[in-house]
């Protein structure tokens, strides 16, 4: 029996948890037609096997057809559901672990116009900011159906072979009805607390009616929404009080915050240079205050955190959801004795800005999540040991390293600069963002447990490349800023780069043009602002900075904001030219019939770059492929097996940047589905 307080298994009712970490509630955006079909499934089935003592599924599944889902969650509303739930649950148990899903009515948090069209409901007619829908006022009736479809739906979960269920409260209709803040019912559901705390106690009364005493429910609740006129933080601790008295319950999973807005959803699920485990203190304390078996997660992305948490006693069941999603076997690598070996979290947050924006959540640095039924996460050996040679060591470069090491080939990996990096380097040379370099620190440990030869400070062309003998080459060398895209004075202006570098010194009074919409336009402006410089940031696109996403637009903002940043949408720099010591900008618009000027002393071009391939085509003649990708066995997760050139020495790819500008997840992605077959 280990000592390590993680380890230790948890009697929860009825149910023994092998250990303390659990995986909370969360969408990944993975279903099928609304049910958890092949990927979630997968998904889901991976954690388990990485030795979690408990996953919950959907964050969350719908049980009415009024609380249609934003992006693409599970429907528990439908029958259909049953025969998929049980095939994932199978498989779940079969791997040791125990599993729930969390349950959920949105009241005012979706849309009218998504689903059936439905009116939205809430106990007022005040619409949540974050979804814009103008609710209907609940009626009795709407009561009653509500409550019969929460029942229905954990029937149906019982029926799948969930262990248990959770409701998610906080934000959601519950929350609705027990705050203040959005609660105008008059009795029996609202006024007092005990009112707007009936429709909570009925919905539970209504579902253990139905699954009986050997079922686990929980509620995920906000006990304190940090929002004047909200729940506080003393009637938040009466609430969690009240849920444990009534009964009916079996523990809480405790959140502190708001998500109404971008911010207060960010605060609720901390992101890179937030503080970590923000409210864990907190949920110590909902604990000591009902002797109570409590769970929490938010921002627990490392073991000693979580190690702590149940040390202390903090908590009785720790959620590491964003960290399995990094690396989905955290627990296996607790007791193997390999923490080291363990995928940071960094919190960049790029799983779930992407659901939020419609798409699929995958991990910035781990391409195989959400993606099991064709990527590993553990690298197979090879049959044949090769001699593959990497040019560039930035995340692509270093993926494609860590992967070819790990199938047992010798690999040997040139990068011009000192360091190893590339963009990641750069990005985290901004304080907040500091956290990115684990993706590279990570690889860098793992290439050099695997016997990975680096050569710094090297540029390499042709002839180096070709005195290694590789039976691979990887071209990963990346790309430059693209700042040429002005009609005149293109020689005027800076990159975004050349401001974080601290290659140039910001200017007093500097226009930033951000044509690309990514981090480095925001992170040049931060620099500037932060130097004491006027700023104006401008994009010709209805938004600015869309690819940054919304919850990592939250810190930009609150940072921006205070330092007098402006932002100006729909213009476009079209040309520049010297005025003295001062820059005359020319704007323009895609729109039309509209001429500006601006007079600064300084423009920074954000256009994201372009590729460094002149080693690809000086090598592309002497390879088997020619360089081509077969793009239907790259799509399927098959090897490479293009020859177009009998007379080639060498299979060539390039990744990443190399190829065209994209995100680090892409050069990721690119690494891991060429060099796991290889």
């Amino acid at each position: 029996m280990s000592n390590d307080p993680l380890l230790q298994p948890f009697q929860l009712k009825h149910l023994t948890l092998r250990n303390r970490i659990i995986v909370t509630s969360h969408e990944p955006a993975y279903p099928e037609d609304g049910m958890p079909k092949g990927r979630y499934r997968a998904y889901t089935v991976e954690r388990a096997r990485g030795g979690v003592a408990m996953t919950m599924t959907a964050g969350s599944a719908a049980v009415s057809k009024d609380s249609p889902p934003v992006f693409n969650n599970l429907l528990a509303y439908k029958d259909e559901i049953v025969p998929w739930i049980r095939e994932m649950t199978d498989a779940v148990h079969e791997a040791g672990a125990a599993i729930m899903i969390q349950l959920t009515h949105l009241g005012r948090r979706t849309r009218w116009d998504k689903g059936d069209w439905l009116p939205v409901v809430a106990p007022s007619h005040h619409r949540e900011a974050a979804h814009r829908a103008f609710p209907k006022k609940l009626e009795d009736w709407d009561i009653e159906r509500i409550i019969k479809d929460f029942a229905d739906a954990a029937e149906r979960m019982k029926a799948g072979g969930m262990d248990g269920v959770e409701l998610e409260a906080y934000g959601h209709l519950i929350d609705q009805f027990t705050s203040p803040l959005t609660n105008e019912l008059d009795g029996p559901y609202g006024g007092d607390l005990d009112n707007r705390m009936r429709f909570c106690f009925d919905v539970f009364k209504a579902m253990r009616k139905r699954v009986g005493d050997d079922f686990i429910l929980g509620v995920r609740y906000t006990a304190d929404e940090c929002l004047p006129g909200g729940t506080g933080k003393a009637e938040g601790l009466e609430i969690s009080r009240h849920l444990k008295e009534s009964g009916l319950i079996d523990y809480l999973n405790v959140i502190r915050g708001h998500i109404d807005t971008d911010p207060g959803l960010t605060d609720v699920i901390p992101i890179q240079g937030m503080a970590s485990a923000p409210h864990l203190d907190f949920a110590g304390e909902v604990r000591a205050a009902t002797k109570f078996p409590t769970f929490h997660a938010a921002k627990i992305q490392d073991v000693a955190t979580a190690r702590h948490a149940i040390a202390a006693g903090k908590v009785d069941m720790i959620g590491m959801t964003r960290a399995h999603m990094t690396d989905p076997h955290i627990v296996r690598k607790i007791i193997e004795k390999r923490e080291d070996d363990i995928r940071p979290c960094v919190g960049a947050n790029y799983c779930l800005d992407r659901i939020y924006q419609g798409g699929l959540a995958f991990c910035i640095h781990n391409a195989a999540t959400g993606r099991e039924e064709t990527m590993p996460h553990t690298i197979p050996k090879a049959e044949v040991r090769r001699k593959v040679v990497v040019v560039g060591a930035g995340p692509a470069g270093l993926e494609a390293a860590r992967v070819c090491a790990e199938r047992g080939h010798e690999v040997v990996v040139f990068e011009a600069a000192n360091d190893p990096g590339g963009q990641i380097r750069l990005t985290a040379l901004s304080e907040r963002r500091r956290e990115m370099i684990g993706i590279i620190d990570w690889r860098m440990s793992q290439c050099e447990k695997h016997g990975v030869t680096f050569h710094f400070n090297t540029w390499a062309d042709a002839d180096t490349v070709l005195a290694e003998k590789p039976d691979v080459v990887i071209v990963a060398t990346g790309g430059l800023p693209h700042t040429d895209v002005l009609t005149r004075g293109n020689e005027l202006v800076v990159s975004s780069w050349d401001i974080i570098s601290g290659d140039v010194k910001p200017g007093a009074n500097v226009l930033v043009f951000d044509d690309a919409g990514d981090h480095a336009g925001l992170q040049a402006a931060e620099f500037i602002a932060r130097a004491g410089g006027k700023v104006e940031i401008m994009t010709p696109d209805r938004s600015f900075a869309p690819e940054v996403m919304a919850m990592n637009l939250v810190p930009y903002m609150r940072s921006l904001q205070k330092l007098d940043a402006t932002f100006t949408v729909t213009y476009r720099l079209e040309s520049a030219e010297k005025s003295g010591n001062q820059i005359i900008a020319h704007v323009g618009s895609d729109y039309g019939g509209v001429s500006r000027q601006r007079t600064v002393d300084q423009i920074v071009v954000n256009h994201g770059t372009i590729p460094l391939d002149d080693l690809y085509f000086e090598l592309k003649p002497g390879s088997k492929n020619l360089g081509a990708v077969s793009y239907d066995a790259l799509v399927a997760g098959k090897p490479q097996g293009l020859d177009r050139n009998p007379d080639g020495a060498y299979q060539l790819f390039r990744i990443g940047d190399a190829v065209a500008a994209r995100n680090t997840h892409a050069a990721i992605y690119d690494a891991l589905r060429l060099a796991k077959d290889l």
